[in-house]
Parts: C-alpha cells; sequence; structure tokens
C-alpha cells in the first residue's frame, strides 16, 4: 500500500483523501481487490481518471448490478434503470439517470451499501 499512499499525500480534497483511505481500509479488512484498484484509480493523477459516458453504461450495464465508475459520468443517452456510483456526475448524466428511474451515489454510499464488492461492475 506504499505507492498508493504516496500519491495519496499529493491530493488536497479532503473528501477524495477520506475515500481513498476508506477504500484501502474495506479492501484489507473484506480481502476485496476491486477497492484497492479503485483507490489506485484516485489516487493517481486525476487527468488519468474515467470520464465514461451514458452510452457506455447503457452498453455494458447488466440488471441488478452496480456501476462504478472512479472518475466523472458524463452525458449521453441511457434508457434503462441503472445504479451508478462515480466520485462526480455532470449535472446532465444525473438528470439522465435519474429520468431513466436508475439512481447516481457516491463512492462511499456504494461501500455502506455493498462492502463485499459483489456484483459491482467497474468502468474506465
Amino acid at each position: 500500500m506504499g505507492r498508493v499512499r504516496n500519491l495519496q499525500k499529493r491530493k488536497t480534497n479532503p473528501r477524495l483523501v477520506n475515500l481513498i483511505d476508506l477504500l484501502l481500509e474495506e479492501s484489507v479488512k473484506n480481502k476485496v481487490g476491486t477497492w484497492r484498484y479503485v483507490a489506485e484509480k484516485l489516487a493517481s493523477p486525476s487527468r488519468d481518471w474515467a470520464e465514461v459516458g451514458l452510452d457506455k453504461i447503457e452498453k455494458f450495464a447488466n440488471e441488478g448490478e452496480y456501476i462504478l465508475v472512479p472518475g466523472k459520468v458524463l452525458g449521453g443517452e441511457i434508457s434503462k434503470p441503472v445504479k451508478v456510483a462515480a466520485f462526480n456526475f455532470s449535472a446532465t448524466a444525473k438528470a439522465k439517470i435519474k429520468e431513466a428511474g436508475g439512481e447516481c451515489m457516491k463512492i462511499e454510499e456504494l461501500l455502506k451499501i455493498n462492502p463485499s464488492g459483489k456484483g459491482v461492475r467497474i468502468l474506465i
């Protein structure tokens, strides 16, 4: 975890620093590699974060699973109800997900709902 901690020291956003800590703790406690991977992505420079459009979410989302974006969700077209967790959402993306009957949440909320990481698909 040394590499992630070193990258984390450069971050100034307190929400991001706390989220990385929380993800690393959960990955060790529940032995879930998913959370460690997301922590590594968020600890990296923000220019390397994922920016996923709703079209990609529409294409890859399945019933009953959570979509996790370690970055920002951007606009596009979506027609099916999906549960999306991300660090940030554009206003358009948030409105369209809710309009389609889906749910937007922060990564912290998904971690509380699903600490085991089962049924989570990461899109980058």
